[in-house]
């Protein structure tokens, strides 16, 4: 599968794992928003902490204007390999194609995955 035109670096699957771990953990205190409706709406009124974006989205417009919101409102975010992958650790039996952290009781891995994610954008530049 080729790489999407909105993906603007790549999340090695260690990243990704404790990125998906993160968002078990916060599913728990109830405080994630699932679906690109709902990550857009918490993006623009500035709940996001860390918002997820699927790679395998089709069509990929779905999901394309998450990473420029994103770096508008200066919230951190990280693609994963498979929406399947984001749907079950938001506990749902379906995929998700984005999901966002609203509130995490694990600051110290929040904060370890946006630095993570920085180095990666500094990086490609």
């Amino acid at each position: 599968m080729s790489t999407p035109f909105y993906v603007t670096f790549q999340t090695p699957a260690e990243l990704e794992e404790k990125a998906l771990k993160l968002l078990r953990e916060a599913k728990e205190s109830g405080k994630i928003r699932k679906g690109t409706n709902e990550t857009t709406k918490a993006i623009e009124r500035g709940l996001a902490k860390l918002v997820y974006i699927a790679l395998d989205v089709q069509p990929p417009e779905v999901v394309a204007h998450l990473p420029l919101l994103c770096e508008d409102k200066k919230v951190p975010y990280i693609f994963i390999s498979e929406k399947k992958k984001i749907g079950e650790a938001a506990g749902l039996e379906v995929s998700a194609a984005a999901a966002c952290i609203i509130e995490v009781q694990n600051k110290e891995l929040l904060a370890e995955i946006i630095n993570s994610i920085s180095s990666l954008k500094q990086q490609k530049k």
